[in-house]
């Protein structure tokens, strides 16, 4: 194999390199010359030109000298900052230096003058001192230096204090967003407990005090805000009806014609025969229904419970008793008596659970063959039973409970026997409804009837009940006496109107009066009434007729006309009851179910 030669370039080769290297080197002088010509063609610049250059971009040979010539001065106390004495002398006084920065600046708030409205800057109003805690974590210096028009925004107009305001700064217009904002959603309770600190309150004396009831009107704000940090007993103190006796809590009113009801949790446990009484105890949210099946149940109202809703809390059963009534003694509710078509009566003792059979009343056992009509007093001294017999019209006979010994016996004389009667609020008299249409008015401390006058238009009476509160002091304190009769017709009276006037002291009442209201939405016998704690509504049925319950509104007298429907659940009502709250409404039927509503405002 040959060796390996060098190959020797063709003549046409060396020419072509020989031409790129020159092409080269013409470029490089070309561009040293486009520069050239570039710094020839540069036109000479003239004064003005070297001086607005000079004074915007500065120039080294003066740059040091000028350097600190027109510096702001600043604060030394807040920056740290000395400054020299040979600055100071330098410095030369414009005038400004005592004036706010925002000052300095004119702000351009827009809009057109087409109108001819001048344009008025609303007052800065003085921002209130924030706690540390509740200090904003951050804040906008930009607020301050920013406008905004409440006029020339439809939306913001209701943010001025007067018509002739318009531009408010940025802290103003969040200020009032905020108030704004508070006047349609308030604070809740639970925000204002956790985020307000009872006031300090000054003491004052008599005088300030009575000084004070002048300047009420003047003082109308602070004495909302210190109403809101006020301790209970100033509260009560200024509470006129907690001064009286009453509940210093604001009683709801209710509508009339409508009201507002809803179907709640039914008590889940089911008597065997018919409901013969409901009641609702004093202090606490526990309902007492009895039976004629011997059976007594006490329910916790919680329809929220989980998993059973009203739950059940204990029951007793006393053989061969058909209960036909249940009460707890008032006013604590630590005892329930009860009673059937029997010779005797028995008590159970809640907090030890034993029951007391009652069996002997001494010198009254004929007149008593029954005690299943009785009623305890609201003030927990006196029972009160009906008497069996119907000798010399009829007879209440009147027990100290806690003897259950007889003090005490109440005839009126009424043609076919007593029909009901109803205790006074305080427990100081009776009010009893004979069948004849006979009402009479007995207080228990003169041991005589004040009173008697006749019902209206009544061809026998059924029940009765009494409600309401302010009513005559001399009768109990209850406004309103309702009764039923055989006809389905209630009657309704207001206390006050049945008192004539009178020079002496004796109580005189007006034998016929005429009632306040007439209720006519029943056409079998009423059986039932019952008034609400609060005296605003009255239930009247009637067991005789499937649904024949009606609710009525006090003081206007006028029946609820969307409440119960055709599609309520009622059956035949045995007894209904209220809550301690006015807040709810039980009713007992004779298929053994309790049924329940919650009552609305």
């Amino acid at each position: 194999m040959p060796p390996n030669l060098p190959i020797k370039p063709d003549n046409d080769d060396e020419d072509a390199v020989m031409s790129s290297s020159e092409q080269e080197e013409s470029d490089y002088a070309s561009d040293e010359d486009i520069a050239q010509e570039r710094q020839e063609q540069t036109i000479d610049k003239d004064s003005d030109e070297e001086e607005l250059e000079r004074f915007v971009l500065g120039d080294t040979a003066n740059f040091r000298e000028n350097l600190f010539k027109d510096d702001l001065v600043y604060d030394d106390t807040n920056l740290g900052l000395e400054h020299s004495d040979d600055g100071d002398e330098n410095e030369q006084a414009t005038g400004l230096e005592d004036i706010d920065d925002a000052e300095l600046f004119a702000f351009d708030v827009g809009g057109t003058h087409s109108d001819d409205k001048q344009l008025v800057t609303a007052p800065i109003s003085q921002a209130p001192q924030v706690p540390d805690q509740d200090a904003p974590a951050w804040e906008d210096s930009d607020d301050e230096r920013l406008t905004v028009s409440l006029a020339n925004a439809t939306q913001l107009r209701k943010l001025r204090i007067s018509e002739a305001e318009d531009v408010v700064n940025g802290v103003e217009y969040a200020r009032r967003l905020r108030q704004q904002y508070l006047r349609l959603h308030p604070l809740p309770d639970w925000a204002k407990a956790s985020s307000e600190r009872p006031a300090k309150r000054r003491r004052r004396s008599s005088a300030a005090s009575d000084k004070s009831d002048i300047s009420d009107g003047a003082t109308s704000g602070e004495d909302e805000d210190a109403e809101t940090s006020a301790l209970p007993l100033d509260k009560f103190l200024r509470d006129a009806n907690a001064l009286k006796g009453g509940n210093t809590q604001r009683a709801k009113k209710l509508r009339s014609e409508v009201i507002g009801i809803q179907k709640s949790r039914d008590i889940p446990d089911v008597h065997k025969d018919a409901v013969t009484s409901l009641a609702f105890h004093p202090e606490y949210p526990v309902l007492l229904s009895s039976s004629t099946s011997s059976m007594l149940y006490l329910h916790h109202i919680a329809p929220t419970a989980h998993p059973t809703p009203n739950p059940l809390l204990t029951s007793a059963q006393v053989k061969q008793v058909p209960i036909r009534r249940a009460e707890f003694l008032y006013p604590t509710g630590d005892k329930i008596f009860f009673a059937g078509r029997r010779r005797y009566i028995h008590s159970w003792d809640l907090p030890s659970g034993t029951i007391q059979k009652t069996n002997k009343m001494q010198g009254h056992r004929l007149e008593q063959k029954t005690w299943e009509r009785f009623k305890l007093s609201p003030c927990g001294q006196y029972l009160g039973l009906i008497a069996s017999t119907r000798k010399g019209g009829g007879i209440i006979n009147i027990l100290n409970v806690s003897t259950m010994q007889w003090i005490a016996a109440a005839r009126l004389d009424s043609r076919g026997g007593i029909a009901d009667f109803s205790w006074w609020s305080n427990g100081h008299g009776l009010t009893i409804l004979g069948r004849g249409g006979q009402v009479g008015e007995w207080s228990m401390a003169t041991r005589r009837f004040l009173a008697i006058w006749n019902d209206e238009g009544s061809n026998g009476g059924t029940v009765m009940a009494l409600g309401g509160r302010n009513g005559p002091v001399l009768l109990g304190g209850d406004r309103w006496v309702v009764t039923g009769s055989n006809s389905g017709v209630v009657n309704i009276y207001d206390r006050q109107s049945l008192i004539l006037p009178s020079a002496d002291d004796e109580l005189e009442l007006k034998e016929r009066p005429e009632p306040t209201r007439s209720f006519m939405q029943l056409t079998t016998p009423v059986t039932v009434l019952t008034f609400s704690p609060d005296g605003q509504l009255l239930a009247f049925a009637s067991k005789h007729k499937k649904d024949a319950l009606r609710l009525a509104h006090l003081p206007s007298c006028t029946v609820y006309r969307n409440w119960p429907t055709e599609q309520t659940p009622l059956g035949r009502i045995q007894d209904v009851a209220f809550g301690r709250q006015s807040d709810m409404l039980a009713v007992g039927n004779d298929a053994g179910k309790i049924r329940l509503w919650e009552i609305r405002n």
